[in-house]
């Protein structure tokens, strides 16, 4: 991952195209670390994107594949890892944008949905894809889903994992807009300039009553997330939909 900080505005980047970008424990970590740095004081804004042609493709399924832990050690590592990441752009106390260059999938998809701004490019794609290798979405994406995209649409994501085109992220709200590809870089600049003009202060201020008032806590929705997915970790379904990808076929779930 990379960092870089110009005039008050952080830009990360998921620098692992190899794997489009995919999500280990150690990454989230390191994203939630840099995240936690930054203060109204410091910073005004923060960017997040993907190296290469992915955003990020979600979580590390060869790191899966090669997991050996306890219902408790699983609980703890997803609450760790990829709650923490959500909580840390949840309560960044400057705006967080995403600039989705390509696909969003999984974990991907959720920390997209997580920030403040998304901006993706016109042949982006997106999935809620946990469900593919027998999982519960995380990162945040059951308190984030249901609130951008409504009930329906979100179990519509979460149950079916299918792929959707940027056209129709932007139709549900999972974008602010879709642009070409050399437009992209433009479009995020002028949003980052016009919040990077506005009281940092404020912002926060307005960034944490908002989610403070959008019903159950955020917290108490993170907390249901990693215990459902601990359980979903020790599934068959898990097992199969892991196995059938690194195998290259199509999983056959019971």
């Amino acid at each position: 991952m990379r960092v870089e900080d110009d005039d008050g505005v952080r830009r990360i980047t998921f620098d692992r195209p190899q794997v489009k970008n995919a999500f280990t424990a150690e990454v989230a970590r390191e994203l939630a670390d840099t995240l936690d740095e930054l203060t109204a004081e410091t910073h005004d804004a923060a960017v997040l994107t993907g190296e290469g042609d992915a955003f990020s493709a979600g979580g590390d399924i060869q790191a899966m594949a090669e997991r050996d832990e306890t219902a408790r050690e699983a609980y703890q590592r997803v609450r760790d890892t990829l709650g923490r990441v959500a909580e840390s752009v949840l309560t960044a106390p400057v705006p967080v944008v995403a600039r989705v260059n390509g696909d969003a999938a999984g974990a991907g998809l959720s920390v997209a949905a997580a920030c403040d701004f998304a901006y993706a490019t016109k042949d982006a794609r997106f999935a809620a894809s946990f469900v593919n290798v027998g999982l519960v979405p995380d990162a945040g994406g059951t308190v984030t889903l249901p609130r951008l995209v409504g009930l329906r649409a979100a179990k519509e994501l979460a149950f079916t994992g299918d792929l959707i085109s940027a056209e129709r992220a932007n139709e549900l709200d999972l974008v602010n807009d879709v642009v070409p590809a050399d437009e992209l870089d433009a479009t995020v600049a002028e949003m980052v300039s016009k919040l990077v003009s506005q009281p940092t202060e404020s912002i926060a201020l307005a960034k944490e009553a908002i989610h403070a008032n959008l019903g159950r806590s955020w917290r108490d929705g993170l907390e249901r997330e990693a215990q459902a997915q601990t359980m979903a970790y020790d599934t068959d379904a898990h097992k199969e939909g892991v196995s059938a990808f690194l195998d290259g076929r199509s999983p056959e779930f019971d």
